[in-house]
């Protein structure tokens, strides 16, 4: 017995190597790093947008072209999302259920996977809306753009090089009904809302008159995919 404890003691002092083992303090660094980086990658956006702003002054004023071929340029801008826009809005929030949250009566006990929002939800709500004929989509303060993916690590949002806790918005300029009847048509939504019901998931659906969506302001350079041929 005493020759098993000692070979205990020794593997847990190589393993820990001066450590305390029965602490957060590492993953309570990476938390802090997480966000540390966010705020960084956020001053670097608006740095980066001011100077894409007098890059493109200089441009317009230098190129040269023709009007025709402004308002085109300016048209395709729009389609890319680089450009701002307004109009009437749907904005969808989700939220994780409360702390103390409880099943419903005829529903079994939740786990913690059930009460918080995950990365197929929020991917859910933005696809039903470009599936409503949205002609610009916003999930919390950022434009999204062809190139951007929204993901979930743990029950943070990652987009864009940015971090975000819940609860998450997401608005969409376009036809109200349009909009609403796409998220009312989607199945993957139509699952989420058993979640609703059941654990208290938040969802809350809100028409707005007129909205005006950031355009794009971060890089649109491809770093894996390649051009079709």
């Amino acid at each position: 017995m005493f020759a098993l404890a000692g070979m205990i003691f020794v593997t847990s002092f190589h393993t820990a190597k001066g450590t305390n083992l029965r602490t957060d303090d590492s993953l309570l660094k990476l938390s802090d790093l997480i966000e540390q980086r966010g705020h960084e990658n956020a001053e670097l956006d608006r740095s980066t947008s001011a100077l894409r702003e007098d890059v493109e002054a200089l441009a317009r004023r230098d190129d040269g072209s023709t009007a025709a071929e402004d308002a085109r340029l300016r048209a395709l801008e729009v389609a890319a999302g680089t450009e701002k826009l307004s109009g009437r809005a749907v904005s969808v929030t989700l939220h994780d259920a409360p702390a103390n949250a409880q099943a419903a009566p005829g529903y079994p006990e939740p786990q913690a996977n059930d009460l918080v929002i995950h990365q197929q939800d929020l991917q859910a709500v933005v696809n039903a809306l470009w599936q409503g004929g949205a002609q610009g989509v916003q999930v919390m303060d950022q434009r999204l753009i062809s190139t951007s993916a929204v993901r979930c690590v743990g029950n943070t949002l990652i987009l864009q090089g940015r971090v975000y806790s819940p609860p998450y918005q997401v608005t969409a300029v376009g036809d109200p009904d349009r909009l609403q009847a796409a998220l009312t048509a989607s199945p993957a939504i139509q699952n989420y809302q058993l979640y609703v019901k059941a654990y208290g998931l938040g969802w809350k659906v809100d028409e707005r008159e007129t909205v005006t969506l950031p355009g794009y302001s971060g890089t649109v350079d491809l770093h894996y995919a390649k051009p079709a041929q």
